[in-house]
């Protein structure tokens, strides 16, 4: 950052806030109406129009704009500092003259020079640029004249110097501007891990022979400019004398000119810098080659990835790009159907197992944004690598978990065990004294019979095997409460009663019909058996 870029001796803050107006118009609402009109001020030099024929102009663009609506716009580039009020002649012959010349507008400097960069960008393509790598061999023949003109001072021809000196800073700045292009690219396309197939062909070809030669160019000429500059140190009095002897701008108020590059020693210091690295710093050449490296080593890891069996196999970017397209054109319920086709993701759920779990789940009602994280490891988020790594773990012995959980499960079958043979030997469960394990087994029980029939108009019986438990429920004029530690238990309108599974009930004809049929046998088999050859 320069000094002085947040406030201070150099800038104060009311100044920054202006620059940074000067960039509202490409954001705020109506912002094509703001482009075109910026379009209609800068295409020619010394615009002056007003409201009215912007309006007219823009109406030949097949913009629809009205003349109160134009002059609202032109105000608030105003204000942004993007154009200014225009002097205008006063004396008129016709109301409609005065009518456009009651406001003009003209482009301000720096809204000039914020359009033209903002129509650059817009109008810049994702692909690669070409590195201007012929420039190198022009700027060490251009420093080679430069020097032997500095070395005789009396015959310097200070037009023929000053036009070496400009192309040479503007052909470094263009070349430093094409190179930071060229690499963001490249850097770009390295951190895709879907590269592969004829993409990944072609951009190896790209990488190998285009970085090759950038790389080859720049150690050739590089160090001749290097010496140029070296030798342009003691002599670069002579060169910025005969640069100041020529007819340049001068301020009417006295504020400072941005002058050309290379009329300063600070140019001068900055250009050596670049090429020979300054104090303990990289040079601009040794940054190239360490880039190129670098990327190299990209695209080795990547052919590394795609050889391995856990690689990512084809690049999908195509087909993506193809179902986002289809997306674009679809309804809203088109795309859901084409979202659940295309990744499964319908059916999908978030299943949790109730409000009595130990520990919390995401369920169906939590947002993606709010559940947990995913682990995902290293190898496969920093390399793209699905391949194990490290050695196999042993599997672990499984015989003290399976002791511990016989025990838990022993220990669990005691206590409803015991709950089961109180709850039998409690009988008539009205205004009885039960533990909560008990009452809790009671509640099962209850729970079970009504389930069999909601409104029980004869008393239903539920039996529990494994515990030697039943459980009688009856319709009743009165409550059953039930006595615990922790509190009562109120049941309303039931009869219960609790015995033993085996326990027949009272008035049960089939249990009677079974008890006779019992006896009646039991007094069959006490009869004497018939004497040995005899007929009864």
């Amino acid at each position: 950052m320069e000094e002085g870029y947040f406030g201070g001796e150099d800038g104060s803050e009311d100044e920054l806030d202006e620059r940074r107006d000067l960039f509202r118009y490409v954001t705020a609402d109506n912002a094509a109406e703001y482009l075109a009109i910026m379009d209609q001020f800068t295409q020619t030099l010394l615009t002056d129009l007003s409201a009215a024929e912007v309006s007219e102009a823009l109406a030949k663009r097949g913009i629809a704009l009205p003349p109160e609506d134009a002059e609202a716009r032109c105000a608030s580039l105003v204000r942004w500092k993007n154009l200014m009020p225009s002097a205008r002649d006063p004396r008129v012959p016709t109301v409609a003259a005065l009518r456009h010349t009651r406001a003009r507008f003209q482009v301000t400097r720096l809204g000039g020079t914020v359009h033209r960069q903002v129509t650059k960008v817009l109008q810049m393509r994702d692909g690669a640029r070409e590195v201007a790598r012929e420039l190198l061999g022009s700027m060490a023949a251009l420093l080679s004249k430069i020097l032997s003109r500095a070395q005789q001072p009396r015959t310097i021809d200070a037009e023929a110097l000053a036009a070496d000196v400009t192309t040479v800073f503007t052909n470094q700045a263009y070349f430093a501007d094409s190179i930071r292009d060229f690499y963001a690219y490249l850097s770009s396309v390295l951190v895709r891990y879907d590269l592969a197939g004829e993409e990944y062909a072609s951009f190896k070809g790209l990488l190998l022979e285009y970085v090759h030669l950038i790389d080859t160019d720049i150690s050739r000429h590089s160090p001749a400019v290097l010496k140029c500059l070296d030798d342009l140190q003691p002599v670069l009095d002579h060169v910025l004398s005969a640069l100041d002897g020529l007819p340049g701008l001068a301020s009417a108020d006295g504020a400072p000119v941005e002058r050309l590059p290379g009329r300063q020693y600070t140019d001068w210091a900055e250009l050596l810098a670049w090429y020979s690295g300054g104090e303990g710093g990289m040079s601009g050449p040794a940054q190239l080659r360490a880039a190129a490296e670098s990327a190299l080593g990209q695209l080795l890891t990547n052919a590394r990835r795609m050889l391995t069996a856990g690689g990512t196999g084809g690049a999908r970017r195509s087909d993506l790009m193809h179902l986002a397209g289809l997306f674009a054109q679809a309804s809203v319920e088109e795309a859901h159907r084409g979202f659940s086709a295309a990744f499964g993701a319908y059916p999908a759920r978030h299943v949790s197992f109730g409000p009595e779990e130990a520990d919390s789940r995401d369920t169906a009602s939590t947002s993606w944004w709010d559940a947990g994280p995913v682990d995902v490891p290293v190898s496969l988020r920093e390399r793209g690598d699905r391949t194990a790594r490290g050695r196999t773990a042993r599997v672990p012995d499984p015989g003290m978990d399976i002791a511990r959980l016989q025990e838990e499960a022993a220990q669990e079958l005691a206590a409803r065990q015991t709950a089961g043979a109180e709850l039998a030997a409690a009988g008539a469960l009205d205004g009885a004294h039960l533990t909560p394990a008990a009452r809790d087994l009671l509640l099962e029980l209850v729970s079970m019979a009504l389930a069999k029939e909601l409104s029980p108009s004869r008393a239903v019986r539920v039996e529990d095997v494994d515990l030697h438990v039943a459980v009688d429920v009856a319709e009743s004029d009165t409550d059953t409460v039930i006595r615990s530690d922790d509190g009562d238990t109120t049941f309303l309108r039931l009869a219960l009663k609790a015995c033993a599974a085996d326990e027949a009930r009272p008035g049960d004809p089939s249990a009677e019909s079974a008890a006779s049929e019992n006896a009646a046998g039991a007094s069959e088999d006490r009869q004497p058996p018939s004497a040995a050859g005899g007929v009864r």
